[in-house]
């Protein structure tokens, strides 16, 4: 399998990305940096934003796909205190664009966020950051007090009588907290456990103020959007999914790593044109189109177009833009088994179908490939999936059940041959266990 053309990035947020120096403001400002804030704070009306990022068709790049400037409408204008929380929270296995755009380019963040806040009426801000990511902290921290210093951020900003200020958040290094309502209960100095809702963050968020909350790459869109307007950035992608999107591929390719394309980009290209495809005599066999929580596709996906509307349409979810390649090498029942593991462990524990549906379908899975099980415990397996799925509290359930659910679906015979394999060599250790998709480097 091989792209039919050389296919390109498209690079937008990527364009300055390896320019040295970057994370200093001085080279920021060099490059064009804070004119949109500038723009922005002096020449637009706060509604006026909030309409060209609807009109422009952004949206979210967390995992949602939820229009920013919609979500953004959504908060009540008045006096009362708002907030707006930039989700830097990134846990979702196979996901890592939000790192590399933090790390080289934290003004980049910093002027999204101030923007952002400005067009949402949020005088407070917040960037919770994953706490694995120290490094990247540090440098949000430095670029936050750059910003201070060059009057960006604080009180009556560039003489506009507006106020914006900026605290980066360290988490605890737990993956619930990328959900929207546990990472608010961790800002207030909670356990990480989703709230129920409604009512919603955009009526009663963070400390019972209405909120805003963005993921680090759409709110690194918004500058782009306040130079060159909302038409520029749908003339990128397609109609319902516009703009350009940093997809992390890993897993079973020559090439792993962000790439920035425009979205309605055949799959194919990306897998085998950008990242290189599969080492020689391998075939591909399975991959996840967002991240480990996106239903698990095949072969025959691979000419569907990288876009919100056609991932769905097959099934599964564009989700946070992360590809995992998996290779016939990979072992589909383990790498089920893999995947519910990580979800179990991360489970608060809160609601009932997540705390007991994922530690079931760990210990149904582990009979799977110790042989233990029956043809009738995948169906038990695919039951326990379907009474997960929308009965959660939050989405982190359905994270799990939902990829497990496609795999023991698609690839059935593949379940039942590992039980007849196992049964009759033996059980393989569960430590011995297959990688889901380890990465390899050219020419290994």
């Amino acid at each position: 399998m091989e792209a039919a053309t050389q296919p390109h990035e498209t690079r937008v947020l990527f364009k300055d990305i390896d320019e040295p120096g970057l994370t200093s403001i001085e080279t920021y400002e060099r490059r064009g940096g804070y004119t949109a804030l500038k723009r922005a704070f002096r020449d637009i009306e706060p509604g006026e934003l909030v309409s060209a990022f609807e009109e422009s068709g952004l949206r979210g790049r967390g995992g949602a796909g939820f229009s920013m400037g919609k979500k953004a409408s959504f908060l009540p204008r008045g006096e009362m205190q708002k907030y707006l929380c930039c989700n830097a929270d990134e846990s979702e296995p196979g996901t890592f664009k939000d790192r590399e755009l933090m790390f080289k380019n934290p003004h980049g963040l910093v002027e999204g966020v101030a923007i952002g806040a400005m067009a949402a009426g949020a005088t407070k801000s917040f960037i919770f950051i994953r706490g694995e990511y120290a490094e990247i902290a540090d440098r949000l921290d430095a670029a936050v007090a750059e910003a201070y210093e060059a009057g960006y951020l604080g009180e009556n900003i560039l003489g506009t009588g507006i106020d914006v200020s900026i605290v980066v958040h360290r988490g605890a290094g737990a993956y619930i907290c990328g959900e929207e309502t546990a990472l608010l209960d961790s800002l207030e100095g909670k356990r990480g456990n989703p709230r129920l809702k409604p009512p919603f963050p955009a009526i009663q968020g963070l400390y019972g103020g209405p909120t805003l909350i963005n993921n680090v790459e759409t709110l690194m869109n918004l500058p782009h959007v306040v130079l060159n307007g909302a038409d520029w950035f749908k003339s990128f992608g397609t109609e319902q999914s516009t703009g350009t999107k940093v997809v992390s591929v890993s897993g079973c390719v020559q090439r792993p790593g962000n790439y920035e394309i425009e979205l309605g980009m055949k799959s194919r290209d990306i897998i085998f044109g950008l990242a290189g495809g599969m080492l020689p005599g391998r075939e591909l066999k399975a991959w996840y189109p967002g991240g480990s929580s996106s239903p698990v596709l095949g072969p025959e996906e691979l000419d569907l177009p990288y876009a919100f509307e056609t991932i769905a349409e097959a099934g599964s979810m564009l989700g946070s833009g992360a590809i995992i390649v998996a290779d016939d090498t990979v072992s589909i029942p383990h790498m089920a088994l893999r995947t519910a593991r990580f979800y179990h462990h991360e489970s608060c524990g809160k609601c009932t179908p997540c705390r007991e549906g994922t530690n079931w379908t760990v210990k149904m899975l582990e009979r799977v490939v110790r042989g233990e099980a029956t043809p009738m415990d995948l169906d038990i397996i695919a039951s326990v999936q379907d009474n997960i799925i929308g009965h959660c509290l939050c989405v982190l359930g359905d994270a799990m059940a939902m990829p497990v659910a496609s795999m023991v679906k698609r690839w059935r015979g593949e379940f039942e041959e590992t039980i007849a394999q196992a049964r009759e060599a033996g059980p393989m250790p569960l430590d011995a266990e297959p990688a889901l998709a380890t990465p390899v480097a050219v020419g290994a």
